[in-house]
């Protein structure tokens, strides 16, 4: 046994009901009855809750590996750059043009080989994960 209700609708979420029962091929009292249920069950906050927590799981996941791989190539960099400053000596003025273009050069060769390491998919944090564990190989997974 069914209760009538009787209400109004704002003239556009009619229309969009009546669109909507139309597209459907549904009565408009079905889908009236199935959003007023989904409305009012006690499930759909936990659901909906249950849902949320399990992206921001994932969100916080990605945030950390993000922030790994960022503490990774900072700290390479570092290196990289102290041990530069630490065994490269000062260039004559007359040598600096000579050596300017030759950095050129080997900047554009630099440029090549990163794009070819890029379109491999090798990554730095994968490369480094496997030189401290190298039963990993067997299991690694491209990260994105």
């Amino acid at each position: 046994m069914r209760t009538k209700h009787t209400f109004r609708l704002p003239p556009d979420l009619a229309g969009q009901l009546a669109d909507h029962a139309n597209r459907k091929r549904v009565p408009q009292a079905l889908i009236v009855e199935t959003a007023l249920a989904s409305f009012l069950s006690p499930d759909n906050s936990e659901r909906m809750e249950a849902a949320l927590g399990r992206r921001l799981d994932r969100l916080t996941r990605h945030v950390e590996r993000l922030e790994r791989h960022i503490t990774i190539s900072n700290e390479a960099l570092a290196l990289f750059v102290r041990f530069w400053l630490t065994a490269t000596p000062p260039l004559p003025d007359t040598a600096q043009p000579a050596a300017q273009a030759k950095g050129r050069e080997r900047y554009e060769g630099f440029v090549e080989a990163l794009g070819r390491r890029l379109a491999r998919g090798q990554t730095l944090a994968q490369e480094i994960s496997l030189d401290i564990d190298p039963a990993q190989t067997s299991q690694t997974v491209p990260h994105k």
